[in-house]
């Protein structure tokens, strides 16, 4: 089995394809042990190469800021669902929120007071996420000219309600996130999950410790949270080679 790998990545396959391949190997002679018709287990034995991490596309800060700026002008003809975008955006940035823990939220879980949010994130684990000027006022405005204009009868008590009045859907919001960032030139295409990496990069680079970070986007092990300062020592090399007289 181990031949098997070693001739395939000789063959030009991928660390992914390679770790997909063990494990359904891995599956079929844990099977095989159960039903007797292997002694022992090999499977067990079998190691595939890790996969590489992709590194997130980021915005830059200046490129985030511009997105922000492009989607509160389109919010200012006062349009209940230009202003609901509006929010969508600015609260992504702000909190870093998954997409999901975004459209869960309801009305109750934002204290307008303190500028915080109640997340429940994966797992059931509920967490408590702070949210700047920007993002409040955007929340403000949403909820006192944009979403009365589009509740009904029965519509939940979620922050975020869709045309007709129902809860938003992520796939909904995926398609707003896309369309605000692409307006604006020479941004990476990202999503929902883009600006939340965004958030998180521009937190490291403005001196957050790791610690906070991982608690404000809920990861369960710091190891996931580390990802991003592989982001900003990358950033750090590119600005390096890029300006400083003796990089090359």
């Amino acid at each position: 089995m181990r031949a098997w790998l070693a001739a395939q990545l000789a063959a030009g396959a991928g660390r992914a394809s390679l770790s997909r391949r063990a494990a359904a190997a891995r599956a079929f002679t844990a099977w095989a042990h159960r039903r007797g018709h292997l002694g022992a287990d090999v499977g067990t034995r079998l190691v595939a190469p890790r996969r590489h991490r992709v590194l997130p596309s980021v915005l830059r800060q200046d490129q985030a800021a511009e997105v922000m700026s492009a989607s509160q002008a389109g919010a200012r003809e006062q349009d209940p669902i230009a202003l609901r975008d509006h929010l969508i955006v600015e609260l992504l940035y702000a909190t870093g929120v998954r997409v999901s823990e975004l459209c869960g939220l309801d009305v109750d879980d934002v204290d307008r007071h303190s500028n915080l949010v109640r997340v429940l994130g994966k797992g059931g684990k509920e967490r408590t996420v702070p949210f700047g000027a920007p993002a409040a006022r955007a929340v403000e405005v949403w909820l006192r000219q944009g979403r009365p204009s589009l509740v009904q009868p029965d519509s939940p008590p979620a922050l975020l309600l869709g045309a007709r009045g129902g809860r938003l859907h992520s796939t909904a919001v995926r398609r707003i996130v896309h369309s605000a960032v692409v307006a604006v030139p020479g941004t990476p295409d990202l999503g929902p999950h883009g600006l939340r990496h965004s958030a998180a990069t521009h937190l490291l680079e403005g001196g957050a410790d790791l610690r906070s970070v991982q608690e404000l986007l809920g990861h369960a092990t710091l190891a996931t949270t580390q990802l991003y300062t592989h982001v900003t020592v990358e950033r750090l090399k590119a600005i390096h080679d890029r300006t400083h007289p003796r990089s090359r």
